[in-house]
């Protein structure tokens, strides 16, 4: 059982992210699995705070880009398109340096919206963020 229309596509997700602020913090998409999607991104200049610890805003950005990516493959492309409506994150431990992985997967998948949350662990799988998005479908 899967929950994708069609089997995503990795390279088409990483591709298409180059020229924009993915591609910018150097996130990649990494796995797909029947229920989730999962990415990471590096802990360097690009994604630190002037404290030297991940910036909460750029675990946002992976969260947010796992969850339109996620959601994007989950409606049938010629009916609907998804586009963001909210998130929130709580940041449970700093990372220094490395790289996080973020995994996202469906709360509900609905006609009109679905939620997604997305995890972010550091290289030991210790949980640096949790993430919920809520993204509207919009029927074409």
């Amino acid at each position: 059982m899967t929950i994708w229309h069609t089997e995503p596509s990795l390279e088409l997700a990483n591709t298409y992210s180059t020229d924009s602020v993915i591609g910018h913090l150097g996130i990649e998409f990494t796995e797909v699995g029947p229920e989730h999607l999962t990415a990471w991104m590096p802990v360097d200049a690009r994604t630190l705070q002037p404290a030297g610890v991940l910036h909460g805003g750029a675990s946002v950005v992976l969260a947010e880009t796992l969850a339109s990516w996620a959601a994007t493959f989950v409606v049938d492309p010629d009916l609907a398109y998804c586009v963001g409506m909210e998130i929130n994150a709580n940041h449970i431990r700093p990372v220094r340096m490395g790289t996080v992985t973020g995994v996202a997967r469906p709360v509900a998948l609905g006609r009109r919206s679905q939620v997604w949350e997305i995890r972010i662990t550091d290289e030991n799988g210790k949980l640096a963020c949790i993430s919920r998005c809520t993204m509207a479908v919009i029927q074409r």
